[in-house]
């Protein structure tokens, strides 16, 4: 059975001590989006050499491929590194928006490029993206295509000599306001009047700047304040063929080419499941605290059993979602990674319990948990976040079924 390794809680109370450090002092600021999270991220990378680690890592496994011994793969790191998922659970609890920041930068963006890319546009883009010296944007999500991403998406690239021209639009893009590097998701227009939804996804590397290229204003948001979110626009951007990942649009097997899209969907779902983790932690470590010091009628709320009860429900919570982490963790070492319904399966029930917790947390509170300053309740308006981030939980219920139904 998996466990946590001495090792694993040295790293966690490094991070706990960053944490109180570099990050607390700041939340006012980042939630009010007065202060970026990148700075503290690229901050957090080199407190624990992280940034020096990957980009050895990377250069490795680019000069072994240049070599021929081996081709590098894509997917999520979090399950692969403990030091990730660490990272994941401590920060959620405290700053949501900057830790889902970093993950789309390092986690989507970055494998995106690493599973898809050339060798030379490995080495283009990869170097600056995985030490956060670049800021990285996954960008599949429309006005009209939430849910039904691939089916539903709008925006299209067309042949234009030896380029390609982009054109549509992205929206509740995570860093999109100051992305450096952008993945886009587009649909092939080939002009013979295949149906919009029928038609290849293509996906394309992009730098901000680019002539057509614009990137809106981040939004105001109820959650992961901390986490600049926007719209992206593309009117006839000019791509050049080196930006098409991989060089080629055939997909393989995969007709449509969602695949790529569905990998990323996948490590994206086992994420929230971390993060879910964080906040129900926080939210147990608070109301703890509380229900111990917040008196009643001459005791100690804790005393009270409708007070025991909900800090019971807390802890089964975080016993679950820690379980089904676990079990993914002990999966992916023995070669067996969660498929993408068993990861919307963790994605269902963990951000359902995250959200559950926190408003109780905020019930356990009673009016001061209304307040901002007791935090709780920003632990609340993220954890909503998370039924919704990563495809509402309304469509991992299919995901969940047709996992079943077809064996």
């Amino acid at each position: 059975m998996f466990e946590w390794s001495e090792e694993d809680l040295m790293v966690r109370d490094a991070v706990r001590a960053f944490i109180e450090k570099e990050v607390r002092p700041h939340i006012d600021e980042l939630e009010t989006g007065a202060l970026p999270p990148f700075d503290i991220t690229r901050k957090m990378l080199a407190a624990f050499g992280m940034d020096t680690m990957a980009a050895e890592n990377l250069e490795k496994e680019l000069a072994a491929e240049e070599a021929g011994e081996k081709k590098s793969g894509g997917g999520s790191t979090t399950l692969a590194n403990p030091m990730f998922m660490i990272l994941n659970m401590e920060m959620a609890g405290v700053s949501l928006g900057l830790i889902a920041s970093m993950g789309v930068s390092l986690g989507l963006t970055v494998s995106t490029i690493r599973s898809r890319g050339t060798l030379a546009q490995k080495r283009r883009w990869l170097p600056q993206l995985v030490t956060m010296e670049k800021v990285g944007a996954w960008a599949i999500t429309e006005p009209d295509s939430g849910s039904d991403a691939l089916g539903g998406m709008k925006t299209t690239v067309r042949r234009d000599g030896e380029d390609y021209i982009l054109k549509g639009n992205k929206t509740f893009i995570t860093n999109g306001p100051n992305a450096d590097t952008i993945v886009v998701f587009a649909k092939l227009d080939e002009g013979d009047g295949t149906p919009m939804r029928d038609r290849k996804v293509l996906t394309f590397v992009l730098d901000t700047g680019m002539e057509g290229l614009t990137q809106g204003p981040a939004f105001k948001k109820m959650g992961m304040m901390s986490s600049p979110t926007g719209e992206l626009f593309f009117e006839d951007v000019r791509v050049s063929k080196d930006r098409l990942l991989g060089e080629t649009e055939d997909t393989g097997a995969d007709k449509r080419g969602g695949d790529n899209a569905k990998a990323g969907f996948t490590a994206e779902r086992i994420g929230i499941a971390a993060l879910s983790l964080g906040i129900i932690n926080e939210c147990l470590r608070l109301s703890l605290d509380y229900a111990k010091t917040r008196t009643l009628w001459g005791n100690e709320i804790a005393k009270f059993q409708l007070i025991q009860l909900k800090l019971a429900e807390m802890e089964i919570a975080r016993l679950n979602v820690q379980n089904m982490l676990f079990t993914a963790i002990e999966a992916s070492q023995a070669g067996k990674p969660p498929t993408l319904a068993q990861a919307s399966a963790m994605k269902l029930y963990s951000s359902r319990a995250a959200t559950e917790v926190a408003m109780e947390a905020v019930q356990l509170f009673g009016g001061n948990g209304y307040m901002a300053e007791y935090r709780v309740e920003q632990l609340a308006r993220d954890a909503k976040s998370l039924m919704i981030y990563a495809g509402s939980n309304e469509i991992q219920v299919t995901h969940v079924a047709k996992g079943l139904l077809n064996g």
